[in-house]
């Protein structure tokens, strides 16, 4: 099961992926040592297959759930 991430939330990256593609009309692939284990990016969109669009810094990139974490702490329900 994938993880679901909020639409600009900031996610870490917790393990490289055997290469990256871009995330870009015409998509490229790249070695994954174009972002580190502990780079943090901002969720830009939902693909297929459980994929995510994250902006690192070195360009945007399709990542799968399974290599990300939330940063982001979630919200406390208030009491009233």
């Amino acid at each position: 099961m994938s993880l679901e991430f909020p639409i600009g939330s900031k996610v870490r990256v917790v393990a490289l992926p055997p290469y990256l593609k871009t995330a870009e009309p015409m998509p490229m692939l790249r070695p994954a040592d174009v972002i580190h284990i502990g780079e943090e990016g901002i969720v830009l969109d939902r693909r297929p297959g459980g994929y995510w669009g994250v902006r690192f810094t070195r360009g945007s990139f399709l990542i799968d759930s399974q290599y990300i974490e939330s940063i982001e702490k979630p919200s406390e329900p208030q009491s009233d």
